[in-house]
C-alpha cells in the first residue's frame, strides 16, 4: 500500500534542494528567457496583431525536449554515483513512494516556472481579450506535458549513473514521441507505412494530445494518455531501482 506521507517526505527534501544552490535561479531565468525569446521572436507575438498564445505554447513541447531532461537527469543518477542510493534503500519507503516523491518535487517545480509565464498572459490581455479557457487548458496541457517528459527522464535516470547519459537518452526518447506528431515527419512515414499504422503510431505522439488540449478541449482521452506515460515512467523506474537494489 502506498503511504502519501512518505511521498510527501521524499517531496519536500528534495523540493528543498532545488533552492540550496544558485542553479534553480539559473534554470528559472533561462526557462523565462526562451520562452520570451521564441514567443516574441520565433513566434513573432506582436506581428501576427492577434491577442492569443498560440505562438507561446506552440514552442513547450520543443522547449521540453532540452529542459526537462536538464532537471530529471540528476534525480536519481547523482544518487547512484555519490552512493547515497543505498542510504536510501534503508529508509522505510518504498521505492514508488521514494520515485513519486522525487517526481512531483521537480513536477512542482516545473509548475513554478510555468506559473513565472504569466506576464505574458498580461500582455495578452492588455493588447485585446483573448479566450481565458484556452488559456488554463493549455496551461494544463502544457503541465501534463512537462509531466510526462520527467517521467521518461526520472526512470531513464533510475537506469544509469551518469547524468550526461541520462540527459541524452531521456532526450532522444521525448524526441522521437515528438516527431511522430510532427507533420513533415508524418507525410514521410506516410510514403513508408500504412495509413492505418500512421494513425497508431501519431496517437502515441506528444503533440497529437497536446494540441488537442492546446485548442481549448480538455478531452479525457488526452489527459488519460499524460497521465498513462507518467505512471509508466514512474512504475518502470521503480522496477529498475528494485534491479539495482537486488545488485
Amino acid at each position: 500500500m502506498v503511504d502519501f506521507a512518505n511521498i510527501g517526505a521524499v517531496c519536500r527534501r528534495e523540493f528543498s534542494s532545488y533552492f540550496a544552490t544558485p542553479l534553480a535561479v539559473i534554470f528559472l531565468c533561462v526557462f523565462l528567457v526562451l520562452n520570451g525569446f521564441f514567443t516574441f521572436e520565433l513566434g513573432r507575438f506582436y506581428e501576427i496583431g492577434q491577442a492569443d498564445l498560440s505562438s507561446f505554447f506552440v514552442w513547450h513541447p520543443w522547449l521540453y525536449l532540452f529542459i526537462v531532461p536538464a532537471i530529471s537527469m540528476r534525480l536519481w543518477a547523482e544518487e547512484r554515483k555519490t552512493g547515497t542510493i543505498e542510504l536510501l534503500f534503508t529508509f522505510p519507503v518504498s521505492l514508488f513512494e521514494a520515485m513519486a516523491g522525487k517526481f512531483l518535487a521537480a513536477w512542482a517545480f516545473l509548475g513554478i516556472a510555468l506559473l513565472l509565464t504569466l506576464p505574458i498572459v498580461f500582455t495578452a490581455y492588455y493588447l485585446g481579450d483573448p479566450d481565458g479557457g484556452v488559456i488554463v487548458a493549455s496551461y494544463c496541457g502544457s503541465f501534463l506535458l512537462a509531466g510526462s517528459c520527467l517521467s521518461i527522464g526520472i526512470a531513464v535516470s533510475a537506469a544509469t549513473n551518469n547524468q550526461v547519459i541520462a540527459f541524452v537518452i531521456s532526450t532522444s526518447i521525448c524526441l522521437l514521441l515528438t516527431l511522430l506528431g510532427y507533420d513533415p515527419i508524418v507525410q514521410a512515414l506516410h510514403k513508408v507505412f500504412p495509413p492505418v499504422f500512421m494513425e497508431q503510431l501519431t496517437n502515441l505522439s506528444f503533440p497529437f494530445h497536446f494540441e488537442a488540449i492546446r485548442r481549448g478541449v480538455l478531452d479525457v482521452r488526452d489527459v488519460f494518455y499524460f497521465l498513462s506515460i507518467i505512471f509508466l515512467g514512474l512504475f518502470s523506474g521503480a522496477i529498475i531501482l528494485d534491479k539495482v537494489k537486488a545488485q
